[in-house]
């Protein structure tokens, strides 16, 4: 076997399975986990199912599903005979879940349960056979389409190489603009070698996952990293609730979680935050850098805790994070790491273990991979982040054009975010090329640096800076709970306090982000957006939706 021949899933998997044939594997919180052992039967009689639907390499097989072991298997099955994956996000409308069955001709789609309701009005000519992701039954005459039997052994042998297309995953993005990302063997099996680095995962680990499947932060680095090392990774069968969580984590005892930065920046602002600066004591204390740090290590050890206490990496990827949240969980030594990636490339390009993360950068590149700043600004350094590596997409599925815009002919990628490195090579993310305005005298504005200051002020939970009429506003989303409880005592006694506060914050804010921003970047409005802003799977803002 050689080495191309080795950076396959099927190969890897094979390899691990083997070497971990007994350790636990997939599970739901409180149910046994499935062996490694298992895990090959299963594949392989889902393999066989498949050959009797008439799936043949190449063949594109779509998932529309909640996160369950059964997803895992699937995924593996497929990849196994050389077919295609199509991960479709369970928040995708019934359009967007036609549009891209369509587009990619699936052949055959797994539905988990509580999202076949979202098939009802479809019609995708290409599809011939739905299947029940929790038992693999189907809707269809059992006299033509036969059963899902465990038992049964594929009959063909298959070939796949590290250039042969492994998944195709449509983006949700934050332009509205759906394209589908395809990915290699390759592609994919490099990028989890490439996470080797950030931490040794091993044998008895245990990952609680709380991502989406079907995203590649969550597919790359909280499915195949662990089934690659044999570690064993446990789903939520409910929504996760802040109590459904606590319990699982209490169950779990987790040793690994990935997150989006809104679940932890979540629990600062509404747990921890409130508990630090509701004294006026406290609050004095936290000025002194060094009460601040004693301050925070007692309340990291609280947040351990409530992470079941066995925590060893918590990474977290998809979206910035907050400043004022990384302070804190770098003074309270919570094991944190910070990933930079996109879809397009497996999806991690840059990244900081535990212990070596620098507040409010993404870490140096990962292992293989190569970055630059292209075309920086002189004065500022900043420029566009281009990359190179294994793990770089094959191109957008029919869709020569677009591939071609991203794509150089030397293998370069055009990431579309904008980035600076420091002396270190450690890269600090700018905002979007493409969110970047154009001012009156032609300078150029990025809102996702006039963001960054908005959303360390107090009571801000997130924010968004757009133009209108030639002039810059900031949506601002503020945590009125927060408000509501420092002020009870006002608020009862006057009925309009809340408003005329919210109205002072607001005025505040203005104020604050105009005297730290340059005078092209000042806001003329501040405007309170009630509602929290609509968001991707990784928690980013849809810009399109308020532009």
């Amino acid at each position: 076997m050689t080495g191309r021949d080795k950076l396959t899933i099927p190969s890897m998997f094979a390899s691990s399975a083997a070497k971990h044939a007994n350790a636990n594997a997939l599970s739901f919180v409180g149910e046994k986990p499935l062996i490694y052992s298992q895990m090959l039967l299963r594949i392989d009689s889902l393999i066989a199912y498949l050959e009797t639907l008439g799936v043949r390499p190449g063949d594109r097989v779509a998932i529309l599903s909640s996160n369950m072991p059964n997803w895992g298997i699937c995924y593996l099955a497929i990849c196994f005979m050389g077919a295609v994956v199509v991960p479709l996000l369970p928040d995708f409308l019934p359009g967007e879940i036609e549009n891209i069955l369509d587009h990619s001709a699936s052949r055959v789609l797994f539905v988990s349960a509580g999202l076949k309701p979202k098939l009802e009005n479809i019609k995708a000519g290409g599809l011939k056979q739905v299947i029940r992701m929790e038992d693999f039954s189907t809707d269809g005459p059992p006299v033509l389409i036969p059963a899902y039997d465990t038992g049964r052994k594929s009959r063909n042998q298959y070939t796949v190489s590290d250039e042969d297309l492994a998944a195709i995953i449509y983006t949700s993005g934050t332009t509205g603009s759906s394209k589908g990302v395809m990915l290699s063997h390759g592609n994919i099996c490099s990028n989890v070698l490439s996470c080797r680095p950030f931490h040794a995962v091993k044998e008895g680990d245990r990952f609680l996952s709380i991502l989406p499947l079907s995203h590649t932060f969550e597919n790359t680095i909280g499915f195949m990293v662990p089934m690659m090392n044999g570690a064993c990774v446990y789903y939520i069968q409910k929504p996760p609730s802040p109590s459904v969580l606590m319990s699982a984590m209490k169950e779990v005892r987790p040793t690994i979680m990935l997150s989006v930065p809104m679940v932890i920046e979540k629990i600062y602002f509404q747990k921890i935050m409130p508990a630090l600066y509701g004294k006026k004591a406290i609050r004095f204390m936290m000025r002194m850098p060094l009460m601040r740090r004693t301050l925070h290590r007692a309340a990291g050890r609280k947040l351990m805790d409530s992470f079941g206490g066995e925590l060893e990496f918590f990474g977290i990827g998809g979206a910035k994070l907050n400043t004022r949240v990384e302070q804190f969980l770098m003074d309270a030594g919570f094991p944190y790491a910070i990933g930079y990636g996109l879809t397009e490339t497996s999806p991690l390009l840059a990244g900081a273990a535990v212990g070596k993360t620098r507040l409010g950068s993404t870490g140096p590149a990962v292992e293989e991979v190569e970055l630059e700043i292209h075309d920086p600004d002189p004065h500022t350094g900043k420029g566009e982040i281009w990359a190179r590596g294994p793990n770089v997409m094959k191109g957008y599925y029919r869709e020569p054009g677009l591939t071609a815009e991203v794509l150089t002919g030397d293998g370069w990628f055009r990431t579309g975010d904008l980035g600076t490195f420091d002396a270190d090579r450690n890269l600090y993310i700018k905002g979007r090329l493409k969110n970047m305005i154009v001012g009156s005298s032609g300078e150029n504005i990025y809102p996702e640096e006039i963001e960054f200051v908005i959303n360390n002020f107090r009571h801000v939970v997130e924010s968004l800076v757009i133009e209108q009429k030639g002039k810059l506003v900031a949506l601002v989303h503020i945590n009125l709970e927060e408000i509501e409880q420092a002020y009870q005592n006002l608020r009862e006694e006057v009925s309009n306090f809340m408003e005329e506060k919210v109205e002072e914050i607001l005025k505040e804010i203005k104020e604050y982000v105009n005297a730290r921003v340059n005078k092209f970047s000042q806001v003329h409005a501040v405007v309170l957006q009630s509602a929290p802003f609509k968001k991707t799977a990784t928690q980013k803002i849809k810009r399109f939706l308020y532009s």
